[in-house]
């Protein structure tokens, strides 16, 4: 059995690192950060089209690979075993990237952070949480924003 996490550098992504190293069994455990190749981009934003040609779609796997890293040594560090980490290029959606490799890799939970975006705000940006949530065909597990502590 091997517990998918995505991670994405947010806070919410690493609360909800910090919430699987205390719930969970010490199963095997996998790190995913998908990135988004330029041509993805180009389709999904073509008017952005020039600014997005001058960064270098190297760099970006790079950048993936080492937010990666840095997701499977907090899963590490929060007590999960067995840690992989990985990156992975998005060809239609990230929701859809992560939905794929958990059957790939046959998970027995996907585990997220949420954004905590409501109303308007979170149909205008969408919710890779709550994609993930209705097209995952397997245990999901959404974490919840912290409460600021003020």
């Amino acid at each position: 059995m091997t517990i998918l996490i995505a991670y994405d550098g947010s806070a919410d992504a690493k609360a909800a690192i910090e919430f699987a190293g205390k719930h969970l069994a010490q199963e095997s455990t996998v790190v995913i950060t998908v990135w988004e190749p330029l041509l993805v981009q180009l389709k999904r934003h073509p008017i952005a089209g020039p600014a997005l040609i001058s960064d270098q779609g190297e760099e970006w796997k790079e950048l993936a690979e080492q937010q990666a890293k840095e997701g499977a040594e907090l899963a590490v560090k929060a007590g999960l075993n067995d840690v992989t980490a990985r990156a992975v290029a998005d060809r239609e959606s990230i929701w859809n990237t992560i939905v794929d490799v958990a059957d790939e890799i046959d998970a027995s939970l996907i585990v997220t952070g949420s954004r905590g975006l409501a109303g308007v705000r979170s149909v205008l940006l969408g919710s890779v949480s709550n994609h993930v949530l209705h097209h995952a065909h397997r245990p999901t597990l959404i974490v919840p924003p912290t409460k600021n502590k003020d």
